[in-house]
């Protein structure tokens, strides 16, 4: 290896250590901040490790029964949610592959279409409303029951690693069209069922728009809208705080709060990610050139 060489891996080293503290070191602190005594934090004392040990957020967030029913809420959503979202991407990503359907491509152009051009918000809640979804789990996970970005990407898989001669060998051995696809496509298929169940379940687990557009029970809002409900709770204590100059228990108690719900709200996907991870480089090789 020459010098230079030495010189560019050093430097490069360097610059992706940098990249991965300033990635890394705002969800650590957060971490140790959950775990701190709140006026620590708030003088600003925490840095690397915690101080003052203290759980009380986390005994807070665990007795408010709104967080519990948000927990729980968005466990049902993403659940149900990204199982519709796998089931019409996978299917409608397969038949798009076959060469041997009829009018293929103009069915993949309607879908395109609606990448650069929808009716909005106004007529999607018109629709909605006008089905009855109003405050109900449907309204958030029937309107997205396709991502046309990731239906692409579940086309390309199929037509890149599921030979036509595959099929027509199936065939010739009396296998049907849905047999073929239950018994062949699918357990070729776990790379990309595996990857886009991630995708979506993120998707999904963070989404609190569509519940602030269409929830109207408490009792049916999603951890994350919750979350955000806590964190404009902080904002609007925090300005009052500086508004009075008191620094009082309450808001100390509400940062507490606000670091443990991140983690709490965080853990799921943190938990689910490393199940997907042998497939997540496949994956995201999907559609690269092959040589």
């Amino acid at each position: 290896m020459s010098d230079s060489d030495r010189v560019f891996n050093i430097i490069n080293n360097i610059c992706l250590g940098i990249v991965f503290i300033l990635v890394v070191y705002p969800i650590y602190f957060i971490v140790i901040a959950s775990f701190s005594d709140p006026n620590y934090v708030s003088q600003g004392n925490v840095w690397l490790v915690p101080m003052g040990a203290n759980l009380e957020g986390y005994k807070s967030i665990f007795k408010d029964p709104v967080i519990l029913t948000g927990y729980k809420n968005s466990i049902v959503y993403t659940s149900v949610g990204t199982f519709i979202n796998i089931t019409v991407t996978i299917l409608a990503g397969y038949a798009l592959s076959r060469k041997d359907l009829v009018g293929r491509n103009a069915f993949m152009f309607l879908f395109t279409f609606t990448m650069f051009f929808s009716g909005g918000l106004i007529p999607t809640y018109l629709v909605v409303r006008k089905l009855g979804l109003i405050n109900k789990i449907w309204a958030l996970v029937l309107p997205n029951a396709l991502s046309v970005y990731y239906l692409i990407i579940a086309r390309t898989f199929f037509i890149s690693n599921i030979p036509e001669e595959l099929r027509e060998a199936a065939v010739i051995d009396g296998c049907t069209n849905t047999r073929f696809f239950v018994s062949v496509v699918l357990p070729l298929s776990k790379a990309i069922v595996s990857v886009l169940s991630l995708f979506y379940a993120v998707v999904h687990w963070n989404s609190f728009f569509n519940a602030m557009i269409y929830i109207r029970d408490e009792d049916k809002y999603p951890l994350q809208f919750i979350l955000r409900g806590i964190l404009l709770e902080n904002e609007m204590r925090e300005s009052m705080t500086q508004t009075i100059g008191d620094a009082s228990d309450i808001q100390n108690k509400a940062d507490m709060i606000k670091y443990g719900v991140i983690i709490v709200a965080s853990l799921p996907v943190l938990i689910a990610y490393p199940f997907a991870q042998r497939y997540f480089i496949k994956g995201m090789m999907i559609g690269s050139i092959k040589g």
